[in-house]
């Protein structure tokens, strides 16, 4: 049997390869379907798997670790078992189920993504993970002669919002199925190999860190391009350069001058930014008189297209980044395709968007997005419309397009390598701010760069920035820290599924085998070890705390007690304050003056929204100087009182400049003349306050027992009491890191206990017993699957029509990318209105019976999508619906097909209810035009 290794091998390992191929004749057939040798990891992994053991193979991208799938796919095959390819994305299973197509024919594979049902019952079948989960839930007969699972791209085991379902399947697949799990290169690969071989029996764990193809890193200087690293022997083909690696002197210097240069010209410039949207193209001029550019986009196609490094994937961190990367480079005339090439493109794209209605064609931006594919020059991020990412994604793969400005979801999933990654920032937005990306995530983007096969080697370029810091960039692309951690928590509809299926105790078992609950526990060593080191310390301290007098740390705990009934009393009057606060921020309207107290807008505003929410009030208010924004509880450290009222315009609206001047113009008026206001009576009632009354006597009585005991007059009194100090200190910490032990030991457990509560105290439990409402929950997989089947419950969507049904679930779908404070979403008139006000009451209580039970699943419905979601229920045409909604195609098809999801989930639990036929009515409402053009390609 031929490897890739076969050149390096000894006569003796020849033979030894020569009756492995005797021992493993179905490798030894499979290996023939390759016009190439088989790399030594590969190799490995198959014989495993056709010698009975389950697999886990850890190799970098584009290393061909799929080869290992394949062959499980192969083997079941000739066994005459099934095996199921389960990836983490639709497109991943589209792309894959073609592949498979390709060699085995349609008759032998099937396809199961939730939007497409392909030969199902087929001994192959590629499928979405959910599915499977779904199928084990559900005791498919499609089970039935299953031998194989392959879970491709296992890694999305640790994604915070699906990473549990990959936990679900390897938890609850049968024993008698072989488990194969791809993965990206992790730094905790044997821990995972390790977990595995506890749930699944025998498994083993192949780690590859050699690339195929080596990688070298640069950083492009204005038109420059620069290697990263000085040393010319470095490893290129390694996954990772070694720590330490010597970075290029010319980088350094650079990097020293411009921030010499940055510091003169902070010294002699104004303050001040660059025009919004300017990017790149800009120089700076250094110490030594030469000039450095920030390169722009144009320049960095044009110089990789001069060098042959096309095709590239340049990743911009931004959506609307990468669609201004693709008109900058229109505009600066480049052109990358042959004449041959753009008629290849344009015959194709004609036809894979055949089907797009010609109305919707314009609101998507077709022709644009067709000019730019023509020139060899695409975007690629989560906005676009499915269909077009596919034609991106095809002819990318085809050598025509050349060019891909992405995101950095690109870098998981789709199997489109380039022989040049770019990455333009090293910082990106999380969330919540923007942070420097880790060395995982830098691996994970430049490890697209080398294609096998095509490359004799691959490049990854960052391009240069203000302030960048060169060994810094090293550091990134020299570490390998990319665990694996797991985000395993159960739901309440894997604790219904559960419990129907094996009972509460079992389940509990069963949960307790989580890779979650196995990193905790490995855990849970190293912080026993810290205790029992703390507790000798502990005694050490004691000892040396020692008084002839007395008893010492009873006279210090009594000092501990005065400081700690000190601490109490100020912050209840904290407490105090801020419920005063609370109260007086419940009691505004809309038109009241207030005096903010203090912060960056302290001062006289007028509220124009109470701003009242289940969190709290958050006043939206315009103040003296024509800020409008919506205050939060840290802005009222003091209650607050109207000292006066303002007539807010009817249709005032906080974005319209002028009618911020008008009312802000108005506040100073009304406010001129006005006294401060006067001193509130919190003084005088403090001094009444009971609770201070109380805090005063107990320290009264604390600082008596002081001096009254006999170690108050040593001598040695405080050196005595810092070492009981620090007995002190150490005991908490002791205690925290006891607490911590408690709180790791069966922690999935435990959490699972309180969910059984919850659904106990609904009735979805009785028990070992699932409920008939339990049964309903059975059936709803969302996120927000309690308020779903709680709504069901109280009947709350019995009465609506189907684009109402669709308006309502909308809101438990949606989640808006970022939440806007200033202005109420648009609901429809009518029943809806009502419905979505008590879903969003329903959530409410959910939400403080949750909390009671130190749960915090359920997020707040997010009403975003509600007018979006009924107006194409109702047959409106896409332009008018994308005009309406500020969302992107590719976000609205998303949208919808999670909320197509939904509702054929609400028909499968409404039984032979007049819901079921709403529900049904709803999905075919909501599947037309576009959206269901693209069922195919998301």
């Amino acid at each position: 049997m031929s490897t890739a290794d076969d050149q390096e091998l000894s006569p003796s390992e020849r033979y030894a390869d020569y009756r492995s191929g005797r021992q493993h004749p179905v490798l030894r057939a499979f290996t023939g379907l390759y016009d190439f040798p088989l790399d030594g990891f590969q190799v490995e992994a198959c014989r495993e798997i056709e010698e009975g053991r389950g697999v886990l193979v850890a190799a970098p991208t584009g290393s061909g670790k799929t080869i290992v799938g394949e062959f499980a796919v192969h083997l079941a095959l000739e066994t005459g078992r099934k095996c199921f390819y389960t990836t983490p994305i639709k497109a991943l299973s589209n792309q894959k189920y073609n592949d498979l197509v390709a060699r085995y024919g349609p008759d032998q594979v099937g396809l199961l993504t939730g939007d497409n049902v392909v030969n199902g019952e087929a001994p192959i079948v590629v499928m979405t993970t959910e599915v499977l989960r779904n199928m084990l839930y559900a005791g498919s007969r499609t089970l039935l002669g299953l031998g194989f699972v392959v879970m491709d791209e296992v890694h999305y085991l640790a994604d915070r919002a699906r990473g549990a379902v990959w936990e679900e399947v390897i938890i609850h697949l049968p024993e008698s199925v072989a488990l194969v799990s791809l993965s990206a290169t992790v730094s905790n690969a044997e821990e995972f190999g390790e977990w595995l071989a506890t749930v699944r029996g025998d498994t083993t764990t192949i780690v590859e860190e050699k690339r195929p193809v080596p990688l070298y890193q640069h950083v492009m200087v204005g038109k420059r391009l620069l290697d990263l690293f000085a040393s010319s022997d470095i490893d290129a083909a390694a996954g990772f350069v070694k720590e330490g690696a010597p970075v290029n002197d010319e980088l350094v210097k650079i990097a020293r001058d411009d921030w010499a240069s940055s510091r003169i010209t902070d010294r002699r410039s104004p303050k001040g930014r660059s025009k919004p949207g300017q990017r790149g193209g800009g120089p700076r001029q250094v110490g030594n008189g030469r000039r450095v550019w920030i390169p722009s986009r144009a320049d960095v196609i044009d110089r990789l297209d001069r060098e042959g490094l096309l095709p590239a994937i340049v990743f911009i961190f931004s959506r609307v980044g990468c669609d201004a990367a693709v008109t900058q480079c229109l505009s600066a005339g480049i052109r990358l395709t042959k004449p041959e090439e753009r008629d290849a493109i344009y015959e194709y794209v004609e036809e894979a968007c055949r089907h797009l209605p010609e109305d919707d064609r314009h609101a998507l931006g077709y022709h644009d997005f067709l000019d730019g594919l023509t020139r060899g020059i695409a975007a690629h991020h989560a906005g676009m419309l499915p269909a077009f990412k596919q034609c991106v994604e095809e002819l990318y793969i085809r050598g025509l397009c050349k060019v891909v400005f992405a995101t950095e979801t690109l870098a998981l999933g789709i199997n489109m390598p380039a022989r040049t990654v770019v990455i333009e920032k090293l910082s990106k937005w999380n969330g919540e701010t923007h942070a420097d990306i880790t060395p995982g995530e830098y691996t994970q983007l430049t490890g697209r760069a080398g294609r096998r096969g095509l490359d004799v080697e691959g490049h990854g370029v960052v391009l240069w920035q203000p302030g960048m810091n060169p060994r810094e960039v090293a550091g990134l692309a020299s570490t390998r820290t990319y665990p694996l951690r797991s985000s395993f928590r159960p739901s309440y509809n894997m604790a219904v599924n559960l419990v129907h299926q094996f009972g509460r105790d079992t389940s509990r078992q069963l949960l307790e085998q989580s890779f979650a609950q196995f990193q905790a526990d490995k855990a849970v060593v190293g912080l026993a070890r810290q205790l029992r080191k703390s507790e000798e310390a502990l005694a050490g301290y004691r000892e040396a705390a020692t008084c002839h007098l007395g008893d010492f740390m009873e006279y210090a705990d009594l000092r501990r007690q005065i400081k700690e009934v000190e601490k109490g009393a100020t912050r209840a009057k904290r407490t105090d304050r801020r419920e005063e606060a609370l109260a007086s921020l419940r009691e505004l309207k809309p038109g009241d003056v207030i005096q903010v107290p203090t912060g960056k807008f302290a001062g006289y505003a007028v509220v124009v929204d109470p701003g009242w929410s289940p969190e709290g009030p958050r006043p939206y208010v315009v103040t003296a100087d024509r800020q409008a924004r919506r205050l939060a509880m840290i802005d009222f450290p003091t209650p607050v009182s109207a000292v006066t009222r303002l007539k807010i315009p009817k249709n005032f609206n906080g974005r319209n400049p002028q009618m911020r001047r008008d009312l802000a113009s108005a506040l100073r008026s009304r406010t001129h003349d006005l006294a401060p206001p006067p001193p509130g009576r919190e003084a005088a009632r403090r001094s009444a306050d009971p609770a201070q009354t109380h805090a005063d006597a107990e320290i009264t009585r604390l600082r008596a027992a002081l001096k009254a005991h006999p170690c108050h007059d040593c001598p040695d009194r405080e050196d005595h009491a810092r070492w009981a100090e620090r007995y002190f200190k150490l005991d908490r910490d002791a205690q925290t890191l006891k607490r911590r032990v408690e709180q790791r030991t069966n922690t999935v457990a435990r959490q699972f206990d309180r969910v059984c509560e919850v659904l106990t105290a609904l009735d979805y439990l009785d028990g070992d017993t699932v409920t008939e409402r339990g049964r309903h929950l059975m059936r709803l997989y969302s996120d927000m699957d309690l308020v779903a089947a709680e709504s069901m419950r109280n009947g709350l969507w019995d009465d609506l029509s189907p684009s109402g049904l669709a308006s309502a679930l909308s809101v438990l779908v949606f989640e808006a990318r970022r939440p806007d404070n200033a202005s109420s979403p648009r609901l429809p008139g009518g029943g809806v209105r009502e419905v979505v006000g008590e879903m969003v009451r329903l959530w409410g209580s959910l939400d403080v019976l949750e909390r009671e039970h130190r749960l915090d699943f359920l997020r707040q419905p997010d009403l975003g999508f509600a007018w979006v979601a009924y107006r194409w229920a109702e047959g409106d045409d896409l332009d008018s619906v994308l005009e309406a909604s500020d969302l992107a195609a590719g976000d609205f098809v998303r949208w919808m097909k999670q909320l197509i999801d939904l509702a054929g989930q609400v028909a499968d639990a409404a039984g032979d209810s007049a819901l079921r036929e709403t529900a049904r009515d709803t999905v075919r409402a909501l599947r037309r035009g576009v959206v269901a053009y693209t069922a195919l390609a998301d």
